[in-house]
């Protein structure tokens, strides 16, 4: 028994020992983790307080981009075309947004959104961090979203492009997306340099994703350059408005001006009809994009006969004070057959011009060749770029057979078989205004004088002048007459091309010329597609719009008036015969 006390008292001891043990070994432990813990507290506060702030830093401190400021477009006197202003995009965090939130409603009110589609969205992208609610809103519905302060919902600025010509400039500035980047005209060829370089900057955010503090700026946002066109808004409007009117008025297809300096191939306006509004593009239609006065082909018809005709003085084959045979009134070259409007006998070569004498060119280019013509619309830009960088420019169609057949020298010579763009029969008539000189176009402004490359003789040209002046005075482009100042110019009426070859009861009316003929100032061309009013001929649809924009434009330009009142306001009716 006292053996058994023994062993009982030892293993009590024993065990009391192995909890005492344990009890230190545990207390110890909690005291070296407490330790350890503290030291940390004070190293992390005192000594190595950067950890903390470095930790804070990845949960507070972002890294956003700054928009670059896109380029002002604007005309040759400073008028803006193209602007950027600042906006408001509103945005939200999907994970930090309850999708049943009440205020979505007002939300998606101010918006324009369905309500019911927003829930959608904020339940499909929960795992996300950002979605779009709607770009580029005016900042004062911005801060009224802003304003019910839920969480997840934020702003961000952003620009927007706004063209305060609308439709007048549409076709020539074009547009950009929504995020502006340029998708038709100007916009579009000089995206790059109007673009700009986004930068970026370090900024604190609160708990909620709200900028509290801007803090480093890491890169600098570099804006857009800027161009200055070559584009008189002035003009540009003047010329909108008669086109716009001339293709109502005779229920056309469309219609096209162009407008040239004669003296540095600047474009001083070129506008289309249907245009489009580039602020409103909800009912934006792809056929209203179209510049075309560049991108749209046709055959210039009569227009080209004084640059055959200048191709005949040049050659010295024929004289001003040459002849022609037109009798019958008619040629034919096997089953094909050329008419004049009637038979006009014996005439002079201004008088092949001025009546539009289609047997009268086609004697001529029959004596010259088909290369002598061709090598002189070759010279004059026809069938080759006009160098303009436009996007979609079309170059067109000058033929050049192996040999030339006698019907293809005559067609060649008032304007069939082959195409242009309207801008390149407005450069062609260009060289015949100034002097024989074929600058380069350009939508930009030019400063100062630019080389250009003779191409035709000054002589030849001033020729071709007095025959221009003969037309407009006498001839079949009678209602071309702007006001106060003479002119010269060719008239052209040519059958449009349909799925099955030429329409016959569709035609482009055309009128080609330069004011005031003694000094040239400005060429205009102006085409109208398809007139349905009865009126078709170039000297009655197209003649007008010459008219009425050339003789305003010179006013806005200042050019002097040559004319007195009485002749100026001279009745000028439309010849029956008609180019």
């Amino acid at each position: 028994m006292a053996d058994q006390g023994k062993t009982t008292t030892w293993s009590q001891r024993l065990a009391a020992g192995l909890g005492a043990w344990r009890y230190g070994t545990v207390l110890g432990v909690f005291l070296v983790v407490v330790g350890a813990l503290a030291w940390r507290l004070v190293d992390l506060h005192v000594v190595d307080n950067e950890f903390l702030r470095e930790q804070g830093d990845v949960r507070t401190i972002r890294v956003e981009s700054i928009d670059a400021h896109r380029g002002v477009v604007t005309d040759r006197h400073g008028e803006s075309l193209a602007v950027s202003t600042p906006v408001q995009t509103i945005w939200a965090n999907p994970s930090e947004i309850d999708a049943d939130e009440p205020r979505l409603t007002n939300v998606a009110r101010l918006l324009g959104l369905q309500e019911a589609r927003l829930r959608d969205r904020l339940r499909k992208y929960a795992g996300r961090e950002f979605i779009y609610l709607r770009r580029k809103l005016q900042p004062e519905t911005a801060r009224q979203v802003l304003a019910m302060d839920i969480p997840g919902v934020y702003s961000r600025q952003e620009y927007r492009r706004y063209y305060p010509a609308g439709e007048v400039t549409a076709h020539v500035v074009g547009f950009t997306n929504i995020d502006e980047n340029g998708q038709e005209g100007i916009e579009l060829a000089y995206n790059q340099w109007l673009s700009g370089e986004s930068g970026r900057k370090r900024v604190l955010k609160d708990n909620r994703g709200r900028v509290i503090k801007d803090l480093t700026l890491i890169r600098d946002a570099k804006p857009g350059r800027s161009l200055e066109l070559s584009i008189d808004l002035r003009l540009q409007y003047l010329a909108y408005r008669e086109l716009k009117a001339v293709v109502g008025a005779h229920d056309a297809r469309g219609g096209t001006l162009v407008m040239l300096d004669v003296d540095s191939g600047e474009v001083l306006a070129m506008v289309n009809q249907g245009s489009y509004n580039p602020n409103d593009r909800s009912q934006l239609s792809p056929d209203r994009l179209r510049n075309k006065a560049i991108t749209d082909l046709f055959e210039p018809g009569s227009t080209m006969k004084p640059v055959s005709m200048a191709a005949a003085l040049e050659s010295g084959k024929f004289r001003t004070s040459s002849t022609i045979d037109t009798a019958p009134g008619f040629r034919r070259f096997g089953r094909f057959t050329i008419r004049d409007h009637r038979n006009y006998g014996v005439i002079s070569l201004t008088d092949v011009i001025a009546k539009s004498s289609n047997v009268g060119i086609s004697k001529i280019a029959t004596e010259l060749g088909g290369d002598a013509i061709r090598e002189l619309y070759a010279r004059l830009g026809l069938g080759q770029p006009t160098g303009i960088g436009f996007p979609g420019e079309a170059v067109g169609v000058l033929p050049a057979p192996p040999k030339w057949r006698p019907v293809e020298e005559a067609t060649l010579s008032y304007g069939y078989g082959m195409s242009v763009n309207a801008l390149q029969l407005a450069q062609a008539y260009m060289v015949l205004a100034n002097g024989g000189i074929r600058y380069p176009l350009s939508l930009m402004k030019v400063n100062g004088k630019p080389v250009g490359e003779r191409v035709l003789s000054e002589d030849v040209s001033f020729q071709i002048r007095e025959m221009l002046r003969e037309v407009v005075e006498n001839g079949t482009g009678k209602r071309a007459q702007p006001g106060f100042y003479s002119a010269g110019g060719k008239t052209g009426t040519v059958h449009l091309v349909g799925k099955n070859g030429y329409e016959d009861s569709q035609y482009k009316s055309i009128f080609a010329g330069m004011a005031p003929i003694d000094n040239p100032r400005i060429v205009t061309v102006v085409a109208v597609d398809a007139p349905q009013s009865g009126e078709y001929y170039g000297g009655e649809v197209a003649a007008p719009v010459f008219a009425r924009v050339m003789g305003d434009a010179l006013r806005l330009l200042n050019v002097k008036p040559e004319l007195e009142l009485g002749e100026a306001l001279k009745p000028r009716p439309a010849s029956a015969e008609q180019g």
